[in-house]
């Protein structure tokens, strides 16, 4: 298990940027895959990005897919997702996760950080 905080979330207008962070607990932070997920109002947490522990394989969903990078510090025990071209849709708490493989589903991880609201103002 790890201990996660996100930080970095705000109000942005549409077309804006926003630099996540999610920092980890735990000397074994750069064995774990790490992924970030959204929840907006009403809905279901959903994938939005995930990497591997050594920061060399990434995936994303196909709704940020050319807009958002997700990357890690390993030494600073790290996690950040680069936010770009940000739209209304985007808004919703995002939280980061960890697990022992990289995957798409909430059940693979085991660890979540608190969240962090993203608004989009259009």
């Amino acid at each position: 298990q790890v201990q996660l905080v996100e930080s970095g979330g705000g109000l942005v207008q549409a077309g804006g940027s926003l630099r996540l962070s999610c920092a980890a607990s735990g000397r074994t932070y750069s064995s774990y895959a790490m992924a970030w997920f959204r929840q907006a109002p009403g809905k279901e947490r959903e994938f939005v990005a995930t990497i591997s522990g050594s920061g060399h394989t990434t995936t994303y969903a196909d709704s940020v897919k050319g807009r958002f990078t997700i990357s890690r510090d390993n030494t600073k025990n790290t996690l950040y997702l680069q936010m770009d071209s940000l739209r209304p849709e985007d808004t919703a708490v995002y939280y980061c996760a960890a697990g022992n493989y990289a995957s798409l589903l909430t059940i693979s991880y085991h660890s979540w950080g608190q969240g962090t609201q993203v608004t989009v103002s259009s």
